[in-house]
């Protein structure tokens, strides 16, 4: 397990990546509860509300994007790389998050069919089963966790990794975060 810095530490720009399913979007809530800073998930930036994950033209996406890159507080949930860069260049903080695939796979399940009102989740959302999220979640972002490790290694950033639910449970545990959603 890697050494859980301060809170403190992270700052008040806080950046979490990791794959699908692997509880970004839980963790920003929960961060933005404790700190007061606002929750800025990328999917909801990325995705047309009440829709059923229907892409934003790319423009629109990365001018809401940027507008809230440059608030002064927040914490950002999400990968999407055609930003990362200017998303790292004004984060105070990195957290990424890694889990089995299997495990991120019965989280999509779960979410899907169950959790409409969970954090990051669309506005109306028609959520549904979708061979190509499954697909993605159990074969093609299998590894993504390390791209994303590097990536935040790359900066000078404080960080911290959590690379199983249970190193995640210590990170709540140690920053006094309460999970909901």
């Amino acid at each position: 397990m890697h050494p859980i810095p301060p809170l403190a530490d992270l700052g008040r720009r806080i950046v979490i990546f990791g794959p699908s399913n692997s509880g970004k979007s839980t963790l920003a809530a929960a961060l933005s509860s404790r700190l007061a800073i606002p929750a800025v998930h990328l999917d909801q930036l990325h995705h047309q509300p009440h829709s059923d994950w229907v892409p934003r033209p790319k423009d629109e996406f990365h001018t809401l994007q940027r507008a809230a890159i440059a608030e002064p507080a927040w914490i950002m949930d999400g990968n999407y790389s055609a930003l990362t860069a200017e998303r790292l260049a004004r984060a105070t903080g990195a957290i990424v998050l890694d889990e089995n695939h299997w495990l991120r796979l019965l989280r999509y399940f779960r979410r899907t069919l169950f959790e409409r009102h969970r954090p990051g989740a669309l506005e109306g959302s028609r959520d549904s089963i979708k061979w190509s999220m499954i697909h993605w979640v159990a074969v093609a972002s299998r590894h993504n966790g390390a791209r994303y490790r590097s990536m935040v290694d790359g900066t000078d950033l404080p960080r911290a990794y959590c690379q199983s639910m249970a190193e995640l449970k210590t990170l709540y545990d140690a920053w006094g975060l309460e999970r909901r959603g």
